[in-house]
């Protein structure tokens, strides 16, 4: 857990920005018709210095699409760790006389988003190695971890089972049974374990939903990849659905409530405690789906550069978002020499928002933030990366900027 880490490496950003003759390019790439020149944010700051090379806008509060992933790394690396893995466990309540568990078994999720039926075959091979033949009892799923709200604050309903599965404590297969998304993943879960139970000699009752008691032993527990292996899922391709459940994580773990409202909460706690401007700021999922979210350029830029500067978070971030020709959701875009390899960054996509923010080399890092109703994704796009590609000319020599380190 790394608090306040960042708090004395931020250098402030400066209020306003003194732009230099040659940012002029800058200021053109910003043209567009099909953008709302009132509805558009850019910031870039000097990794080196901390001092800002080009504002504009930067204190407006927009939608910032995917862009909210930033913050929930964030919050999730100091308050999780790297090292966190997700777990799932077989609870039992009852007693083992011989080969009979004579009582209930209970499947609890801890917010796994990556949960498979090859999880649920390990604890099923655990159980059959204990000895237990048959089970008495149900077997039961248990979501309890997490509230029942299965959305976020702002979601369209059409986003459930498409832009993200359902964020229950307790989803195998994102949700999905017999190709279909389940009416209760809970219940989906404890029946697919029902089967596989079966499948490896072991008799029980039939899946039912329910929470287990105080008392409940632990049997067997299956872990997910450490975390520092899932973000890049989360932010280089942009996985709304791991951003979620480790946003209610984050809630449970640090504010003991697996709400999102909670992890939200904690969040803008930590970030404050890094120094970063909330003014603004509102953070309503960890998706950036929601149409409620709010953050701005200035904010979004002090969050870079923290990355940046801590020497525990720097190579994690680095490591998890998309790469400009190579990786994730800018594997096509910027492939030119300058560009390719050398452009990190976290792209957002909505009907009202494209932003991309990152990193050029060991050089710059900058904010491109674009609303609209909608937002014309194609126009935003190209004004996105004209930004970048004059970025690359500001340094010195007139050289491609380093790659990062």
């Amino acid at each position: 857990m790394f608090v306040g880490v960042v708090v004395s490496l931020l250098a402030p950003l400066a209020a306003s920005a003194t732009a230099p003759a040659s940012t002029t390019q800058l200021t053109r790439a910003l043209r567009a018709n099909a953008i709302a020149p009132a509805l558009s944010a850019a910031m870039t700051v000097d990794l080196a210095t901390g001092e800002t090379i080009f504002a504009r806008n930067v204190d407006v509060a927009l939608e910032p699409a995917s862009n909210e992933k930033l913050a929930v790394t964030y919050g999730a690396l100091v308050e999780l760790g790297p090292e966190y893995r997700f777990h799932t466990a077989v609870l039992a309540e009852g007693r083992q006389v011989g080969s009979v568990w004579r009582g209930r078994l209970v499947l609890k999720g801890f917010g796994d988003p990556t949960l498979q039926t090859d999880d649920l075959q390990r604890l099923a091979r655990k159980l059959y190695e204990r000895g237990i033949r048959t089970v008495t009892g149900h077997v039961a799923g248990d979501g309890s971890w997490f509230d029942s709200r299965w959305t976020a604050p702002g979601w369209r309903p059409q986003f459930y089972g498409i832009e993200s599965a359902p964020l229950s404590a307790l989803v195998v297969n994102r949700g999905f049974r017999k190709h279909r998304l389940a009416l209760d993943p809970r219940l989906a879960a404890a029946a697919l374990f029902d089967e596989l139970l079966r499948a490896h000699g072991i008799e029980a009752r039939d899946a039912v939903v329910g929470s287990a008691h105080p008392g409940a032993r632990t049997l067997a527990t299956v872990r997910s990849e450490k975390l520092s292996r899932l973000l890049p899922a989360m932010d280089a391709e942009s996985d709304n659905f791991i951003a979620e459940m480790t946003l209610k994580t984050i809630g449970a773990e640090a504010a003991g409530k697996g709400t999102t409202a909670a992890g939200a909460e904690v969040v803008r706690r930590d970030l404050a405690a890094a120094g970063i401007p909330l003014a603004g700021m509102r953070i309503v999922d960890g998706s950036g789906l929601s149409r409620l979210d709010r953050m701005t350029a200035r904010g979004l830029a002090a969050l870079l550069l923290a990355f940046w500067r801590s020497p525990e978070l720097h190579s994690v971030v680095q490591a998890s978002l998309a790469v400009a020709g190579e990786r994730g959701t800018l594997k096509h875009r910027l492939t030119g020499r300058r560009t390719r390899g050398i452009v990190r960054g976290k792209t957002g996509t909505t009907d009202a928002a494209s932003a991309l923010s990152g990193y050029i080399g060991s050089r710059y890092a900058f904010v491109l933030v674009e609303n609209g109703s909608p937002v014309n994704w194609d126009a935003a796009h190209k004004l996105q990366d004209r930004f970048v590609r004059a970025l690359t000319r500001l340094s010195p020599a007139g050289a491609p900027p380093a790659r990062a380190p």
